[in-house]
């Protein structure tokens, strides 16, 4: 992809973000079974895939890095506790 092309799908991208604020909730549900759609025709980066919808390897990262966020509190909490 050449410089121009990355420059317009970049302002795609941010003309679609800056616009979903303004969409009802209803809309914004159609986009979001669109997406899963999306995903489920690609086969990519899905580890779970139900009637709820799709659990993807990027969900699993920030998942994943909210409990060892969780962890590393707990850890600090416990060796502070023992020092006193």
């Amino acid at each position: 992809m050449n410089e121009s092309a990355n420059f317009i799908c970049m302002s795609t991208v941010a003309e679609i973000t800056n616009t979903l604020s303004e969409l009802s909730t209803e809309e914004l549900q159609q986009i979001e079974r669109a997406l899963i759609s999306i995903y489920r025709q690609r086969k990519s980066g899905i580890i779970f895939d139900d009637a709820y919808g799709v659990w993807t390897e990027e969900d699993q990262v920030a998942a994943a890095g909210q409990a060892f966020v969780l962890m590393e509190e707990a850890e600090t909490k416990s060796r502070k506790a023992r020092k006193k």
